[in-house]
């Protein structure tokens, strides 16, 4: 596999939740801490940003046109140039907790749009995992959360895997595709500690979870069942969190994070693996 290239060297404070925009050909990933939204053009590596009044820590297609966003007030929605758009969608998540914000979040395969909160303090189980169904109902999926963080599905979309960064763990949970509900739970991933923190997570055509470490300087390829199957190397420690796309779904896109490392060459900039032998999986929109 080629070794992963520098794309665009942003020194990103917290480079987070990179997604891809198929109908314009578009990487789109955010800098949480820097309140910015980035647009990259793959065919040209221009990458282009807007500033957002708020920590967004999740975003994701809408299917009826722009894009929802987690913010640190819920859920709000921005039009086609990423800006907010006027009369949206606005569903307000724990808006009487100034202490907790929005992390990070995905669209199931039947769009409905999942994103948790943390404590900006990090205090443990303090934050939630909500799903935001196409109706714009919410609801509560997993309570006492520490850091919510990386969400994938199976390919057959029975399966639901999660982060709850300080476990050091990847969770499976049995997901019924119908009603969007959670089943049984076991371990999947294990970390070890020293090792990195499991921080956000993709998968792929065959189902393998490519999970993001924070302070681990790659990007781990696992198998369903847990077993290590190769490693990604970047020339950075904080790795956040990863996507494939291109009109083949074989570029991987990496964000990382400059925040505490003290201007480290390349620290926050966004990455990519070309031509990964499996591609991803297509990416869903949310329905509401």
């Amino acid at each position: 596999m080629a070794e992963v290239e520098l794309v665009v060297d942003a020194a990103a404070t917290l480079g987070e939740g990179p997604i891809w925009d198929a109908r314009i050909g578009r990487v789109l990933w955010l800098d949480i801490v820097g309140k910015a939204l980035h647009r990259l053009d793959p065919a040209t590596d221009v990458d282009e940003s807007v500033s957002l009044p708020y920590e967004a820590g999740a975003i994701a297609c809408r299917a009826s046109g722009g894009y929802v966003v987690a913010c640190p007030s819920g859920f709000v929605s921005l039009d086609s140039d990423g800006r907010e758009a006027t009369g949206g969608l606005s569903v307000a998540v724990e808006d009487d907790l100034p202490s907790t914000r929005m992390n990070d979040g995905k669209c199931d395969p039947a769009g409905r749009f999942w994103a948790g909160t943390m404590s900006v303090a990090e205090e443990p189980g303090a934050g939630t995992l909500y799903r935001l169904d196409a109706d714009h109902r919410l609801h509560t999926m997993i309570s006492a959360v520490s850091i919510s963080n990386g969400l994938a599905w199976s390919p057959d979309g029975l399966t639901m895997y999660y982060i709850d960064s300080p476990t050091q763990c990847v969770v499976s949970f049995d997901f019924d595709l119908a009603t969007g509900s959670l089943g049984a739970s076991r371990p999947v991933v294990s970390i070890p500690s020293g090792e990195g923190t499991p921080d956000g997570m993709t998968i792929d055509a065959e189902g393998y979870l490519w999970v993001a470490l924070w302070d681990g300087g790659a990007v781990r390829r696992y198998a369903p069942d847990g077993t290590l199957d190769r490693v990604v190397s970047l020339p950075v420690p904080r790795v956040t969190s990863c996507v494939f796309a291109g009109d083949q779904l074989r570029d991987l896109y990496i964000t990382t994070a400059a925040r505490g490392l003290n201007g480290l060459a390349g620290a926050g900039a966004l990455y990519r693996l070309r031509d990964t032998p499996v591609p991803g999986m297509a990416p869903v929109a949310y329905a509401g």
